[in-house]
């Protein structure tokens, strides 16, 4: 009888082992692990941002417990610009990683997550990897490689010094360097219609180095010296475009190089300045479907 009775509650130890195999593991990740479950120490180089905005803030908090944080999060790790990190989502956020898994493939939301961050931090895919015990590790590939970037500086830092004097009013200033910008590149027409990649015309190296842009390039450019001239801006994003938006004399206002550097059927080179500091009443009035932004993500440009 003994021996049976052994034999029986191994089995019943054995079967009840077998209904709450998850819950038994889930405990032993959460508990008896949790000394093993720490965050990645975030550390931010030397581009990292200070900025909080309407839709997404820095945060010093990885626990989670909604899809705004799990937003922020994403936004502060890409703001630091590194290259990986892990956090975990709490027991007690029952959604978590359906929230991450809607996150990580919601590219149009990342992109305009994307629209926040530093030039130099952007990314330009990111991977995610989670499992069900809330272990979510992202990983960056960034839009610019440190090459790009030491040529990049080098060149702003010139261009700064050739062409704006601190006498200048901000206004001017910028006006200055949407000139300089406009007239020392062509649209890639290339690019933009037939798909031909000759130049990086979607990032600032094409549009400073190589001189030809597309949207990216011409709105990553002014974001740099908007940023090298400490002035308070971002990128913001219609279906198919991008531009920048400024922080200037307490009013933000829509800045678009791209629109003021038209293509000419003679090809000839002309500067305009219809999309020069406007504001979005102005941007409405002109009835563009290519400038027909978000308002619940670019909150700042209805205030």
């Amino acid at each position: 009888m003994k021996k049976w009775s052994i034999m029986m509650i191994i089995l019943c130890i054995f079967m009840l082992c077998l209904m709450y195999s998850d819950k038994i593991v889930y405990f032993l990740v959460a508990n008896v692990t949790s000394a093993e479950r720490k965050n990645t120490t975030l550390e931010n180089n030397q581009f990292a941002g200070k900025e909080n905005y309407q839709f997404v803030q820095l945060t010093n908090d990885f626990t989670p417990s909604s899809l705004q944080d799990l937003m922020n999060i994403y936004y502060t790790v890409l703001n630091s610009g590194m290259e990986k990190f892990t956090f975990y989502c709490p027991k007690d956020y029952k959604n978590c990683i359906n929230d991450v898994d809607y996150l990580s493939n919601d590219q149009v939301l990342l992109s305009h997550i994307n629209n926040f961050l530093p030039v130099y931090n952007s990314f330009q895919n990111i991977e995610t990897e989670f499992d069900s015990f809330g272990k979510v590790t992202i990983s960056i590939h960034h839009s610019y490689q440190q090459e790009e970037i030491a040529e990049l500086e080098t060149t702003i830092s010139n261009i700064i010094k050739s062409n704006i004097q601190d006498n200048m009013t901000v206004e001017n200033k910028i006006k200055t360097l949407h000139d300089y910008i406009i007239n020392t590149t062509k649209y890639d027409i290339d690019r933009s219609d037939n798909k031909v990649t000759t130049y990086h015309s979607d990032t600032a190296y094409g549009a400073l180095m190589e001189h030809y842009a597309i949207c990216g390039g011409y709105a990553d450019s002014m974001k740099l010296f908007l940023d090298y001239l400490q002035i308070p801006n971002y990128k913001i994003a219609s279906e198919n475009h991008i531009w920048n938006l400024v922080y200037l004399n307490n009013n933000w206002y829509h800045l678009d190089l791209t629109w003021d550097d038209p293509v000419t059927s003679t090809g000839e080179d002309v500067l305009e300045y219809d999309y020069f500091l406007i504001s979005s009443e102005e941007l409405k009035a002109l009835e563009t479907d290519q400038h027909v932004f978000d308002d619940e993500i670019y909150i700042e440009a209805t205030l």
